[in-house]
């Protein structure tokens, strides 16, 4: 199977069903904080690149939530300051495949298989794994 570099938001459930899945699959993941690493404008846009902008952004972000940041108002320059300086931003996962170095943002299922492949076994995962765990809640900076 395929060792995975996983930059995640520690404490967040989503991540944790993420990462879950992964090793359920049989991959091996070396978690990163997605909060304290070292970022810069091309380590960040190595991942992001083949994105739009507006799906660089988690949703679940309070100042997104909250509509101070509004990712489709962003141009690339403006937006990659907001994530520097405020990685909670970040969309997440960040994935890099330790084989062959390719990249993805997010977790949709279908292209995280189509990534590293994936062994969902319905019983134990559900059908959706991005985003927030919670609905409720909001994606708040960790204590």
């Amino acid at each position: 199977m395929t060792h995975i570099v996983f930059f995640e938001k520690p404490g967040c459930g989503g991540n944790a069903r993420q990462h879950a899945a992964l090793q359920a699959a049989g991959h091996t993941l070396e978690r990163r904080n997605l909060l304290t690493a070292y970022w810069t404008r091309d380590s960040l846009l190595v991942f992001l690149n083949p994105l739009p902008v507006r799906d660089w952004f988690n949703r679940a972000a309070p100042h997104v939530k909250s509509g101070e940041v509004q990712p489709e108002t962003l141009d690339a320059d403006m937006a990659l300051a907001l994530l520097l300086d405020q990685p909670l931003l970040i969309r997440r996962p960040l994935m890099q495949r330790s084989d062959n170095g390719s990249r993805h943002v997010g977790f949709d299922a279908d292209a995280v298989d189509a990534l590293v492949g994936l062994s969902m076994n319905p019983a134990i995962f559900p059908p959706r794994l991005e985003g927030c765990a919670s609905l409720t809640e909001s994606c708040a900076a960790p204590a």
